[in-house]
């Protein structure tokens, strides 16, 4: 991959060119090709489907657009699968306050995995509190595969509605195997929503292949802007679910008396809609779509073994995780003897290494792996080995200064 084009082709890049960004499993930087669309967008503003005069019809064919973008980035079958939200965990939210809500009953089960980030175990509390499903739980071992076996005996039991799990781990990097937990939960009726939040970015997305009945992500994780994020769901399943939010857009009539949704996606799209993001994402999608993903994983995994690398080499490190980069896409967690990881990164950060410290919005799976929290090297497209370079040796410089 030609990676110096990439970089320049972030502003961020180009104005800190000794920065070593290693926190995109948080957010990523934001192309050039973003940035334009979005001023864009701003410069000429309306409020789609609300006007008949020509910017106002430019406005929502360019909304509409954009979900058009979405939909072939993910392989819906169409536009009107993809719901736009304010981010991942929204689009979960969906899921469990409408289908969930409308669908299962008091002592329906409902299946979680250790992997999972907050956004995809609080919307199912929350939801076991309303109503009264039950959660169970699918763990891992310490390389963070999941017990396949468990979940076999979870789904016999009948009363298994939805398998809620992620397509990639924020901390261990590792891929569940999501085509054969969706081959099992369907073969016993039970639906499956996948949390692609940290996969888009990193992995070729085929909902279609996957057969997933949800599936949710943000576009401040795939190289666009914040407040957009998008749930996917198949068209039966959308027309059977309720409006969560109530107010414009998402109605087809109101009377005194009550009123009638729009069909989906709109039923789902309350109040003015995220243009502005909208076009945003669809630019990333756009701008991404010209490398091709095998170059891609290619790329992202040479960057991961040299951080390997790096970790071995370095007393006192404790990689989390299976520890190969064949076997992890995205990032690596890891802790240091006798330093806390804040510590940890705040040094690091002084020598221009930009890491995450804490518990990653993943507290069980840190219980699991007996620890309360880690350091977290997470890349994008646009890392190289240079960023990473020199990490080992940092690390036992800081090291050393806890020891004093």
């Amino acid at each position: 991959m030609d990676v110096p084009y990439i970089r320049s082709a972030f502003p961020f890049m180009r104005e800190h060119p000794a920065a070593r960004y290693l926190d995109s499993a948080a957010m990523t930087q934001v192309p050039d090709a973003v940035i334009d669309a979005t001023v864009r967008a701003l410069a000429e503003r309306s409020n789609p489907h609300r006007g008949m005069y020509p910017l106002a019809e430019r406005v929502t064919e360019a909304y509409e657009s954009a979900r058009s973008t979405v939909r072939r980035f993910i392989g819906a079958r169409t536009p009107s699968e993809i719901v736009f939200t304010r981010n991942c965990t929204e689009a979960i939210n969906i899921v469990a306050r409408s289908w969930a809500q409308e669908t299962l009953q008091a002592g329906d089960v409902v299946v979680l995995t250790v992997l999972e980030h907050h956004s995809n175990i609080v919307p199912w509390q929350q939801l076991a509190s309303r109503i009264g499903v039950v959660l169970t739980w699918i763990d891992c071992d310490d390389a963070g595969v999941l017990d396949l076996d468990a979940l076999d005996e979870v789904l016999v039991g009948g009363r298994v509605k939805l398998v809620s799990v992620t397509g990639l781990s924020n901390v261990l990097g590792v891929q569940p195997q999501l085509t054969e937990i969706i081959r099992r939960a369907h073969a016993v009726g039970a639906r499956v929503c996948v949390d692609a939040a940290q996969l888009v970015a990193h992995q070729p997305v085929d909902v279609r292949a996957l057969d997933c009945d949800f599936l949710a992500f943000s576009g401040y994780k795939l190289y666009g802007p914040t407040g957009i994020g998008v749930l996917y769901a198949k068209s039966e399943l959308l027309a059977s679910m309720p409006p969560v939010m109530g107010g414009g857009m998402m109605i087809q009539e109101v009377r005194r008396d009550g009123f009638i949704p729009a069909d989906p996606p709109a039923r789902f799209e309350a109040g003015t809609p995220p243009y502005v993001e909208a076009v945003g994402l669809a630019a990333a999608i756009d701008w991404l779509s010209q490398f091709s993903w095998q170059d891609v994983v290619a790329h992202e995994r040479d960057v991961l073994a040299a951080a390997l690398d790096e970790l071995r080499s370095t007393p006192g490190v404790r990689i989390l995780g299976p520890g190969k980069a064949d076997a992890i896409t995205g990032c690596i967690s890891f802790t240091v003897d006798g330093v806390h990881p804040h510590d940890l990164t705040a040094l690091l950060g002084e020598r221009g290494y930009m890491l995450r410290a804490g518990h990653h919005c993943a507290q069980p799976l840190h219980r699991r792996l007996g620890i309360g929290a880690s350091a977290r090297i997470a890349i994008g497209i646009y890392n190289t080995e240079e960023d990473v370079r020199g990490l080992g040796a940092a690390i036992a410089d800081a090291a050393r200064t806890f020891a004093r």
